[in-house]
């Protein structure tokens, strides 16, 4: 059996997995991350919410009801692997500083810059997002 090394994680040899400058450098990637549970207060979810947004400058926007909230925000980081780990501890980390209803990630979508253009671009991407911040569905 054959053996690879992740690309995002090293070898413990100074090798990122990669080879030369390639390994270090960044993309954007659109992260959707859909959260649900029990019903909540709106206006104490949106407040987690908005708190969220203050404590993860890169948020762009939040849609939320009583029992579910969508996160919607842009990930720099070098492979997709790496944005979706972000993406994922995301809601846990913030949950406490931010007093979040301890609901669970349900959902989540990441994709490249160029695929959330083309998307967009034929008219099938992401539904329009609100302006920038935290609004009720």
């Amino acid at each position: 059996m054959v053996r690879r090394a992740l690309t995002s994680v090293g070898t413990g040899d100074g090798d990122g997995g990669g080879g030369g400058e390639e390994r270090d450098a960044t993309r954007l990637w659109h992260v959707t991350l859909s959260v649900s549970g029990k019903p909540a207060p709106l206006s104490e979810v949106r407040r987690g919410l908005e708190q969220l947004a203050y404590d993860h400058p890169f948020l762009l926007t939040s849609r939320y009801a009583d029992d579910h909230a969508e996160i919607r925000y842009w990930e720099e980081a070098r492979d997709l692997h790496d944005a979706a780990a972000v993406a994922l501890r995301l809601w846990g980390e913030h949950r406490s500083s931010a007093q979040l209803p301890p609901w669970e990630i349900v959902g989540l979508e990441v994709i490249d810059r160029a695929t959330y253009h083309q998307r967009v671009a034929e008219g099938y991407g992401p539904p329009p997002a609100h302006p920038v911040g935290v609004h009720p569905y």
